[in-house]
């Protein structure tokens, strides 16, 4: 696999609300205040986000989509699948789907990604960038849906070597949101007792041995995927592998 890649992006494609500078390998991320952070709109970072992910993928082919994702049990293919699913969802639409596949939420995952899946990879991108500036979700934070595009995205990108041009502002948003989740991601227990630092964004999070290493394979680490950990290093790598 192709070491991963910080994406090159420009002071000028960020919100005001941050300062983002390249600086030689480092891109320098900080939040001039609390409220300042606030203000982002999250909405429009998952939108670009999406956008960018639909145009990293479309060159792929059929091969790559049939190889498996870091979510296990999926192939690319189903991880685009559960992308756009989760893109177009509504929370009637989550709670109808519940019922009917008798409260089970792996089983209504399951069969969102076979129905989607079905339309084939072309008309899901087309979907994706169609559903990229919706505003629909199951319940939960907004934040949720950030760290779900990132990763779930990098699911699919990361084992194929396929940098996503991701913002920094998302990747440190998806980070701030990600280090605290525990129901369904498991991140806080996971990276518990531990330092995370980031050597091309100025975050990190915790205290402990450090993990440290670019923010992409860092939040896949935190999100328990296991093939990011040889992107990183640290003390703390060796307490990742051990824990689920």
């Amino acid at each position: 696999m192709a070491p991963w890649r910080a994406p090159v992006t420009g002071p000028s494609a960020c919100p005001a609300a941050w300062r983002v500078q390249a600086d030689g390998p480092m891109l320098h991320v900080s939040a001039r205040t609390s409220e300042a952070r606030s203000a982002v709109d999250t909405w429009q970072l998952i939108a670009t986000e999406r956008t960018r992910l639909a145009d990293s993928l479309a060159g792929l082919d059929e091969s790559a989509w049939r190889s498996p994702s870091l979510c296990a049990g999926w192939s690319n293919q189903d991880a685009l699948a559960h992308i756009v699913a989760t893109a177009e969802i509504t929370q009637g639409g989550f709670f109808g789907g519940l019922l009917r596949n008798g409260f089970s939420f792996q089983k209504m995952v399951a069969g969102d990604i076979h129905r989607v899946g079905a339309a084939g990879v072309p008309r899901m991108l087309e979907r994706l960038r169609a559903s990229a500036g919706s505003r629909n979700h199951p319940p939960g934070p907004v934040a949720s849906m950030l760290l779900e595009i990132v990763v779930h995205g990098e699911d699919i990108a990361f084992p194929l070597g396929n940098a996503v041009d991701h913002s920094p502002e998302a990747l440190v948003g998806a980070a701030e949101f990600g280090k605290s989740a525990q129901p369904l991601v498991g991140c806080r227990k996971r990276i518990a007792g531990l330092r995370l630092r980031a050597t091309d964004a100025e975050w990190s999070t915790g205290s402990g041995p450090e993990v440290s290493g670019p923010l992409v394979p860092l939040l896949l680490a935190m999100c328990g995927r296991k093939a990011a950990l040889d992107s990183l290093t640290g003390e703390g790598v060796a307490a990742l592998r051990e824990r689920p």
